[in-house]
């Protein structure tokens, strides 16, 4: 796999939360903007809070469902094959594993785009959420969070309003090619957290983007410590 740590910029994110040291293996070269330890419950370097509750609610997401121990080592060991799998179907996403699980985001540039003010899923858009699909269904026991973001074009009610028929509009193709219904969580955020910076047309576009958590359901997490008692 491509090696997505990146290390001593103002990027990186050090989190340090309490999984146990099989639970390091999770921090593996597929891990970008967060790296998890197993040191105790301090967050090191102050910017956990401009990432996750500012930025990235995905991010958040995943942090939160952290089962750890050696059952997070378990499902950090199958999230890394779905990343993998990910990366090979979809080489225009951006695949980022965190912890127990994975981050995927596909802005206009990389693989789910919209026309503008359009939300119809089409051309490209579907190839690759078709790919995708196929995967999930590999991958039973993982659920799946998708978020809509839009830029700050426009006004704070439009842009919700938008977000949310382009992360519906994801769901609703996904539960079409098969997908329990029941695996997904839709949310949508408007231009409310930007990634990339709206002053310029290349982070407008960027900041454009469906993004996608990846997180084990309550099925393999019970799996998960079931199979590593002892």
């Amino acid at each position: 796999m491509r090696n997505r740590l990146i290390k001593g910029s103002a990027f990186l994110l050090v989190f340090s939360l309490v999984l146990g040291c099989n639970a390091v293996k999770n921090a593996n070269n597929k891990q970008k903007g967060a790296v998890i330890g197993a040191t105790g419950g301090a967050v090191i370097g102050g910017v956990i809070g401009n990432n996750v509750g500012k930025g990235n609610s995905v991010l958040g997401a995943i942090i939160g469902g952290v089962v750890g121990g050696v059952a997070g080592g378990y499902i950090g060991d199958r999230m890394d094959r779905q990343a993998e799998r990910i990366e090979e179907e979809v080489p225009g996403a951006e695949v980022t594993r965190v912890g127990e699980g994975i981050n995927v985001t596909f802005d206009e540039e990389s693989g789910v785009y919209f026309e503008v003010n359009k939300s119809e899923v089409k051309g490209r858009s579907a190839e690759t959420l078709q790919r995708l699909a196929g995967i999930f269904k590999e991958y039973p026991k993982s659920n799946i969070l998708i978020e809509g973001h839009t830029d700050s074009s426009g006004s704070d009610e439009y842009n919700l309003a938008l977000s949310q028929r382009r992360a519906q509009a994801v769901t609703s193709y996904l539960v079409s090619q098969g997908i329990d219904a029941g695996r997904f969580t839709t949310k949508w955020y408007g231009e409310s957290q930007p990634r990339y910076d709206n002053a310029t047309p290349e982070g407008r576009s960027k900041n454009r983007r469906v993004e996608l958590g990846i997180v084990a359901s309550e099925a393999l997490k019970q799996e998960a410590i079931q199979q590593t008692k002892g």
